[in-house]
């Protein structure tokens, strides 16, 4: 058994679900997040009317299944992001169940 988690913008939600049910995978649990991204030391003249952290209204999509599944995910989120080159590609992460009760 794997564990699968997806993460992107909100706005592409409804991609990564496709995606999942393409994959076969009709049972999942989502959250919403919000992702920061912290710059640097600010400089004055290129924050002047903005707060300095970027924040992003993303979602975080995962599913406890089998093998076959997850690799379809991969291989479909790696389509994806090479046909919708947006900057704010969708980030798939396969993680390992040892075990399960």
């Amino acid at each position: 058994m794997k564990c699968i988690i997806a993460t992107s913008l909100k706005e592409y939600k409804n991609d990564v679900f496709r995606i999942f049910k393409e994959a076969g995978i009709n049972v999942y649990s989502t959250t919403d997040i919000t992702g920061v991204k912290q710059n640097g030391s600010p400089d004055i003249l290129q924050e002047w009317f903005a707060t300095g952290d970027e924040k992003a209204e993303s979602v975080v999509i995962f599913s406890f299944t089998d093998e076959n599944k997850v690799r379809n995910v991969k291989d479909l989120v790696k389509k994806y992001n090479k046909q919708n080159e947006t900057g704010f590609p969708i980030r798939a992460f396969i993680i390992p169940v040892e075990d399960s009760i």
